[in-house]
Parts: structure tokens; sequence; C-alpha cells
């Protein structure tokens, strides 16, 4: 099962001094908007996302119908059966996307630690 393009998503307490810490590692605007407390910063293969003042805790995100570049690709399995075939497995969701709607939708787990794992569809 793919569940999309992976990157980790980090709750910042300023985005601006997070941004130029990871600049100093090699990461580059990717995507986002600074102005808005959110950022997709990219190094190689590594993706990560910058959220301040959005999510209390560090969060594993994976983007259905996006590439490693936030690109959209042509085939890919919607978020809204994503979140049926899991409920078949017995997960258990945080929260929802509407099984009625289409486009952009995501859907929150937690793993047995208490991680965090959010789906997290754009297209």
């Amino acid at each position: 099962m793919s569940i999309g393009a992976f990157s980790i998503s980090l709750s910042v307490k300023d985005i601006k001094v997070s941004k130029a810490f990871y600049e100093k590692l090699g990461f580059k605007d990717l995507y986002g908007d600074i102005d808005q407390n959110w950022l997709i910063m990219k190094n190689g293969d590594c993706a990560i996302v910058l959220f301040q003042e959005m999510f209390d805790k560090n969060i594993l995100t994976f983007n259905p119908g996006w590439n490693n570049n936030a690109e959209k690709i042509e085939s890919f399995k919607d978020v809204r059966v994503l979140q049926e075939e899991l409920r078949e497995k017995g997960i258990q969701f945080q929260s929802e996307v509407d099984l009625s709607s289409k486009g952009p939708g995501s859907f929150l787990i937690e793993d047995p630690d208490g991680n965090q794992i959010l789906v997290d569809q754009h297209v």
C-alpha cells in the first residue's frame, strides 16, 4: 500500500529561526508560505515541513497525489480509499476525511506509541 510522499512535519516555536537553522544543514525552500507559518524544505530526498502554531507535536506526514518534490502525480490512491482500507484493517482515526467530498482531504491516526501520522492529500 502506497500512502504518498513522506515528510516529517515539525512543530516549531519560531519558523524564521528554524528555517535559518535548517538552511545551515543544506535544506532549501521547496513550497509553502512562511507568512502563513508553514514551509516545506528539502535536502536531497529528505523533506521537512515547518509549522508554527498549528500543531502540538511533530507529525509523520504522507501526501497522496504528490511526488517527493510536491508535484502532482497522475496515478495515486485517493485519501478516502486509503482511509477505508485502513479502517478495514482495524485502524482507529483521530480525524477523518468526509467520504462524500472530492479533491483535497486528510485523516489523522496514531501509532501504538502515540506518534501522529497525517495523510494529507492536496489535489
